[in-house]
């Protein structure tokens, strides 16, 4: 096979990306309409087709399953390839004056040929928060949305005009009813679902009693750190930021293994 012409390929449906067995991306020719990611090696991005063939020894899987088995670069890029996705399909026209936008050749900007207007990627901040009380204690919150038994951290999206800290506190506060103190950033991760960045944050309970916003929840509350109920997996951030508190461990991985 003659692979000078081949690129590493990210290949979605919806949320689900094309790898084979041992999780390693396919290797194609490219198209007309493929999204660059990256120049060496080449690196494109693209949505799947209704009908095309998948290769053989090729699958589609959740994204967020290759959280366990990919580096934390791997995952950050097939985040950002998903995401630049999302944008060019969300922004084929134009949100000032309707025509159909064209993209542009040298950047990530859809642009109007009409009035000129340029619709670039956007990224929708969120704030996620581990809240302790006492030395041994977390609190944890499960979904009102989750069916099964997991329970993850107090997150909700930061509002316009609003400092991460503020958002931190009101997130708190709406959900789970509680006063916090000594909030403290510890980290970020993307998040393309759909196209998000979580900021981690540390606090320290203050005062009041769990009372849950059932919209958002079905409970919340403290655990001892010996005592954790079912966490997400490892991978994600509110893994990493559960296991600080336990371990000690860093939340932001420095290490950098690229493909």
């Amino acid at each position: 096979m003659d692979t000078d012409n081949l690129s590493i390929a990210y290949i979605f449906q919806q949320q689900q990306l094309l790898v084979d067995a041992n999780f390693n991306l396919p290797c194609l020719k490219l198209q007309e309409h493929d999204l660059h990611i990256q120049a060496d090696p080449q690196v494109i991005a693209r949505d799947f087709q209704e009908g095309e063939p998948i290769p053989n020894g090729y699958q589609f899987i959740p994204i967020r399953q290759l959280l366990q088995y990919w580096t934390k670069p791997q995952f950050e890029q097939a985040s950002r390839a998903f995401q630049l996705l999302e944008w060019r399909r969300n922004h084929q026209f134009c949100s000032r004056c309707g025509h159909k936008t064209q993209q542009h050749k040298t950047e990530y900007s859809m642009t109007c040929p009409v009035c000129n207007f340029s619709q670039y990627p956007r990224v929708n901040p969120c704030v996620i928060t581990i809240i302790r009380r006492g030395e041994n204690e977390i609190l944890l919150a499960k979904s009102a949305r989750n069916t099964g038994q997991m329970y993850s951290l107090v997150a909700g999206f930061v509002e316009v005009g609003e400092t991460l800290e503020d958002a931190v506190r009101r997130e708190t506060l709406e959900e789970v009813g509680l006063h916090i103190k000594n909030i403290q950033y510890l980290a970020s991760q993307p998040w393309p679902f759909p196209s998000n960045l979580m900021l981690a944050f540390k606090a320290e309970y203050e005062a009041g009693e769990i009372e849950i916003q059932e919209k958002e929840l079905s409970d919340a509350q403290f655990f001892k750190l010996d005592q954790l109920p079912e966490i997400p997996f490892k991978g994600s951030i509110a893994h990493a930021m559960i296991m600080h508190v336990i371990h000690g461990t860093p939340v932001a991985d420095d290490t950098k293994q690229w493909l």
